[in-house]
């Protein structure tokens, strides 16, 4: 398991995220910490907090060091609790690479969404024989930040209350545009008669990484191939241009997209697990 480190009696923590063992999570935190978020060295765990997005469920989360035994998971919904004493959510993330969700079977017996997620990883494209038709390119007027977000609030689904989600969402944008403009990359749209259809950012996660966020594709517009189309074009920029040797995306195993990623030559190279309990609000079921 993952060892999480804290600097000398005296001295601040200091965040040195290539100690995670766990490259999703090593990816999650610095562009996290790039877009702003605070993240304290506690020694056996992180504390991940995004003030300037208190809604963000991973981006207000606490990382576990290694996946607790059953006698001793309770003891991090206090901890949970005692750092965010406002949130209506709980999010623990654990740093590890193999772990299922047979290992935190406390949490899933108590009502929390336990998920392994995929982390694929991608050295080389493969070019598929069939592109979808649409304008690929990089995001930057106001005008297409705000198509950004209403593609967001299509995409999120009726179980989302609208007025908060939206919140969420245009302080999520707020935080895409603080890294563009900060030159850790892009954001990319695949656009139909100038309308934003699919859209993906990716970001430089340092060690020659770099991380896909966000990709999604307006349900009235999905299995024409325009984010197959758009994650070619965002990967070559981040090989060509980035200079990245690596790109890196999480995908659900269970979603089609990731049968769409191992298309142009991602693989699965480890898991990212996690347990979530969503607001009693219902705000949805995950804001990533």
């Amino acid at each position: 398991m993952g060892r999480l480190f804290s600097a000398p009696c005296g001295h601040s923590p200091t965040v040195r995220l290539v100690e995670l063992v766990s490259l999703g999570y090593r990816t999650d935190l610095a562009l996290l910490k790039a877009g702003g978020s605070e993240i304290e060295d506690r020694g056996d765990h992180y504390v991940v907090r995004s003030p300037h997005n208190p809604t963000h469920w991973w981006g207000n989360f606490l990382l576990l060091a290694e996946t607790p035994p059953p006698e001793g998971a309770g003891v991090w919904l206090d901890r949970f609790a005692a750092a965010f004493p406002n949130a209506a959510h709980v999010a623990l993330g654990f740093d590890t690479t193999s772990a299922g969700p047979g290992e935190i079977v406390w949490f899933s017996d108590r009502g929390f969404k336990a998920e392994s997620m995929s982390v694929m990883t991608a050295t080389d494209l493969v070019e598929p024989t069939h592109k979808g038709e649409a304008e690929c390119r990089q995001l930057g007027s106001e005008e297409d930040w705000k198509q950004s977000v209403e593609l967001g609030m299509a995409c999120s689904g009726p179980h989302f209350e609208e007025r908060s989600h939206r919140l969420y969402l245009e302080a999520k944008m707020r935080t895409q545009r603080q890294l563009v403009e900060g030159g850790l990359g892009a954001w990319f749209g695949a656009f139909v008669n100038g309308r934003l259809a699919s859209q993906m950012g990716l970001f430089s996660a340092g060690d020659g990484l770099a991380r896909f966020q966000s990709v999604e594709t307006h349900p009235e517009l999905r299995r024409r191939g325009l984010a197959r189309s758009l994650l070619l074009h965002a990967g070559h920029y981040g090989l060509d241009e980035m200079g990245a040797r690596t790109l890196v995306i999480v995908a659900d195993p269970e979603y089609f997209a990731i049968d769409l990623y191992r298309t142009v030559g991602f693989v699965v190279t480890e898991v990212q697990l996690q347990v979530e309990r969503s607001p009693a609000s219902s705000l949805g079921p995950r804001l990533e």
